[in-house]
């Protein structure tokens, strides 16, 4: 694994500096937890954040979409984006209204994107998506078609910068109101995935995959398989 990432005046967080990470182990922990993205982006002097789905292949994040995504083809022109994850893991609740909190990981990523042009890497690049999702479900699905190949646009964002913000633990009150009668404490809050729904036609005695019939949102945080994603 690469060196950790440096702080600059762009990345270092500004507050509650204890909270900060700069190493690759805990933004890329982050990262693969991640179900959803959200790319920030420029556009003739207008700010936009688009949610996106996004997958991590070592030092780079990947995310796709229609070719005609206005997101898409603006950041594919190597303009500045910043990529923000965000898990909400519990509601923290204080003796005051002022130190209440939440426990959280976050990550903030910064780069310049760039499009995946060579199509079998493209391919590559969308397998590893499906089966960082689902292990397993690419070969079982119909294969995707020329037409659906050029029609999706995949793009690469090489993580030059990097910062995470962690809060973990019980409320943090003023001395004097730890002997207040006043409940305090965390409610965990987690992403779990119910059992799956089966499209009203799919055909009878089609069984439910293992892999999703035993879903764990946790196994979902994990690196996707390396895909050679240069374009």
């Amino acid at each position: 694994m690469s060196a950790d990432f440096k702080p600059t005046a762009r990345s270092k967080v500004k507050r509650l500096h204890k909270r900060a990470h700069y190493d690759r182990a805990t933004v890329y922990a982050i990262i693969d937890a991640a179900v959803l993205a959200h790319v920030g982006y420029v556009i003739d002097g207008q700010p936009f954040v688009t949610p996106t789905n996004i997958w991590r292949e070592g030092d780079r994040v990947l995310w796709h979409g229609s070719m005609a995504s206005r997101m898409l083809k603006t950041v594919r022109e190597g303009v500045p984006v910043c990529v923000t994850i965000t898990h909400l893991d519990g509601l923290v609740m204080a003796r005051s209204a002022f130190h209440h909190s939440v426990n959280y990981r976050s990550a903030m990523l910064f780069g310049r994107a760039e499009m995946v042009t060579d199509k079998a890497a493209k391919a590559r690049a969308l397998e590893a998506f499906v089966e960082r999702v689902a292990p397993g479900r690419w070969a079982t699905l119909r294969p995707m078609t020329a037409q659906e190949l050029k029609g999706t646009m995949v793009v690469g964002m090489t993580i030059d910068e990097a910062a995470a913000k962690v809060r973990t633990g019980p409320p943090v009150d003023d001395e004097p109101d730890y002997a207040l009668p006043i409940w305090a404490g965390v409610v965990p809050l987690t992403l779990t995935a119910g059992q799956p729904i089966a499209d009203p036609r799919v055909a009878t005695g089609t069984p439910v995959p293992s892999s999703l019939a035993r879903y764990d949102i946790e196994a979902y945080g994990r690196e996707a398989p390396r895909a050679d994603a240069a374009g």
